[in-house]
């Protein structure tokens, strides 16, 4: 009897564990939360900075006093529940912004102001080589690393400097642990992407591994390690990311960057959990997790708490105080930079420079935009001061026009554009000389190569996307997209380039903006010369087309007709220093005619396109080539018969 009571009690208690398994698996999970942030892009203070007010509610997002504030009202909260929390940056934290001018006067703001906010660590991206590997190293070690690695791990497992190179001396690591105040052992590794290293040309010659195999090797060095969550910091892109949890079992998390996608919620690609968080601080990821260290699993908690993926950073999260002095700081260094600059003629940042009651679009994508017209009038019709000649044509690239003109919208700033927020758009590089922002260059073609020019900027974007579309001033093209490539090369994957995407082709004959009908034709063979306006970059660029595609070759010359060997020797010079493409557009818009106020106001010419890039459709050359077969083997056919009937009618009067 007693033996039977036992094995009773036995199975009731097996059976009571069996029933109570998930509670007890629940009970002994650890939680974590992740903060997270990517494509900061040097915005140190919210935008749109004319909307801003300290004090009253408005609608500008980001800055680093807001996002401190915002980590620091967090940690706090979990830390009353005894739950760690992770700071990450999915890279990109420079350029953009003329906060990111100060990195070449010896600063970092960016990297200093995230270890004082407490990120744990941060991977590098490709904005983070706009002024070189070199310049990079100098802001690293400005940011005070290596020694900084103890506050904020500086990650890039991929990432191969040559022997001898100063970024060998900074102390970029492959991996790094961290251990949780709960006791979880987190390894982290960071890659930047193909498409990243892609739009890094100035990162030379630092070389990148590939970043499958890095994560494999990581993912084993860490796992050797005994870490129990393995974090991948990457600056990808969400496509490459999802790639990369296909191909690399044993990530439980990717932080990513690049893309700029603001994630609704995880993509979850088998066991790994990806994140993204928008860009320029507007928003801050939130990602609540579970590890369970029974089976080793990491899930996301959100949706049982209630917290949404992501928290803007709006008025209503207040601002950090001692954050926000550093930034007060920084931002004292940069009006001293920008009136030296403009000698005297922009002080502030937060200054007024125009006014506009509507916005100056970038969009719509691979097409002629509103802002994409003002920038380039304003290196055409500046460069034309500055050097004292007709400029013809102006060309600037989509990838360097970083967004529209948003006019105030607040009591306080209602129709104002501020110096800040306008530079944004346009301030990316530098020059030779080492100071902000790409500079113009003045060169001449002959009127057949501005034919292939066109040709070039219809087949870049249509190759390469909407980076490469090139906004023009001062001429007028009609082009069918859809006939830039030919066909690809069957398993090589080679396009090839019709040059007959433009049907036509005009220069614009009058004085000013773009404003009139005033229009000749560039005809096919002109041989005169035409003076052209682009910056650095793209006039470094435009000629590699013609090493590769001949038939699109194009050679810079100075107004004689000479090749220019050098382009450092076609820099627009003003004062003695480079002229830069923010230089231009800020001062045109400053110089826009006055409003009945007396200030300088945008005019309704640039509320829409001005039909200068006019995209037709036409039949597809394709469907003529087969015309043509389908005429070739008709003709044939033709022949074969009829060389056959007169072999019959010979046959019949022999």
């Amino acid at each position: 009897m007693r033996k039977l009571i036992a094995l009773l009690l036995t199975f009731v208690i097996a059976f009571g564990l069996i029933g109570n398994f998930d509670a007890f698996a629940e009970a002994e999970e650890l939680y974590f939360t992740i903060l997270h942030t990517n494509d900061e892009h040097s915005a140190l203070v919210p935008s749109p900075l004319v909307d801003y007010h300290p004090e009253q509610d408005n609608p500008s997002l980001g800055g680093f006093a807001r996002l401190a504030q915002a980590v620091a009202d967090i940690r706090t909260a979990k830390a009353e529940e005894g739950e760690p929390v992770l700071l990450l940056s999915g890279g990109d934290y420079l350029g953009g912004s003329p906060f990111a001018w100060l990195a070449l006067n010896g600063l970092a703001p960016e990297l200093s102001l995230m270890q004082e906010i407490g990120y744990d660590a941060v991977v590098i991206g490709n904005h983070e080589y706009d002024y070189g590997p070199e310049v990079l190293a100098q802001y690293l070690k400005a940011a005070g690393y290596p020694e900084a690695n103890a506050r904020t791990a500086l990650l890039a497992s991929n990432t191969l400097p040559p022997a001898g190179h100063p970024l060998n001396d900074v102390g970029i690591q492959k991996t790094f642990v961290q251990e949780l105040e709960n006791g979880i052992k987190v390894g982290y590794f960071g890659l930047i992407g193909e498409d990243a290293i892609s739009v890094a040309p100035l990162a030379e010659p630092v070389e990148f591994a590939d970043q499958t195999e890095t994560a494999r090797e990581a993912v084993a060095e860490l796992e050797a390690q005994g870490v129990d969550v393995i974090v991948a910091i990457t600056h990808s892109g969400e496509d490459e990311d999802v790639i990369l949890a296909q191909e690399v079992p044993g990530i439980d998390v990717i932080v990513g960057g690049h893309s700029h996608t603001l994630l609704s919620e995880p993509i979850i690609e088998g066991e790994t959990i990806i994140v993204q968080a928008g860009e320029l601080l507007r928003e801050m990821g939130y990602l609540e997790l579970a590890y369970n260290p029974s089976t080793g699993t990491v899930r996301i908690r959100n949706q049982e708490t209630g917290s949404p993926h992501s928290l803007p950073l709006g008025h209503h999260v207040g601002e950090h105080p001692e954050i926000g002095a550093r930034v007060a700081e920084y931002t004292a260094h940069l009006n001293a930079l920008i009136a030296e600059m403009s000698n005297g003629r922009f002080q502030d940042i937060s200054e007024t420079v125009v006014w506009s009651d509507f916005e100056v679009n970038n969009r719509p994508r691979l097409q002629e935009s509103p802002f994409g017209n003002f920038v380039t009038d304003a290196m055409r019709l500046v460069a034309e001061e500055a050097t004292g000649e007709q400029v013809h044509l102006a060309f600037q690239a989509n990838g360097v026009i970083r967004g529209r003109i948003q006019p105030g919208s607040m009591p306080w700033s209602r129709e104002q554009v501020a110096f800040f927020d306008l530079a944004d758009l346009v301030g990316l590089g530098s020059g030779p000389d080492g100071t902000a922002g790409y500079p113009m260059v003045s060169v001449y073609f002959t009127g057949e190569e501005l034919r292939r020019i066109f040709e070039v900027q219809v087949l870049l974007a249509e190759l390469m996307g909407d980076t490469y579309f090139l906004q023009m001033s001062g001429g007028r093209i009609q082009y069918d997209p859809g006939r830039a490539v030919l066909l690809t090369v069957p398993f090589l994957d080679i396009p090839v380039p019709t040059t007959r995407a433009v049907s036509s082709a005009e220069l614009y004959v009058g004085d000013g903006i773009q404003d009139s009908e005033e229009f000749v034709a560039i005809e096919k063979g002109d041989e005169a010369l035409y003076h052209v306006v682009t910056d650095y970059y793209i006039a470094a660029f435009l000629p590699m087309v013609g090493d590769m595609l001949p038939s699109l070759e194009l050679i810079l010359k100075d107004k004689a007709g000479n090749p220019i060997d050098d382009l450092d020797d076609a820099i627009i010079y003003r004062d003695g220093s480079e002229l830069k493409v923010w230089q231009a557009v800020l001062e045109f818009a400053a110089a826009q005619p006055l409003d009945d106020q007396g200030n300088p106001r945008i005019p309704e010419y640039y509320a829409a396109t001005a039909d200068r890039l006019i995209e037709e459709h036409l039949m597809p050359l394709w469907i003529w080539l087969i015309i043509a077969l389908v005429l070739l083997v008709a003709l044939i056919w033709l022949l074969v018969r009829l060389i056959r009937r007169r072999r019959r009618q010979k046959h019949l009067f022999a």
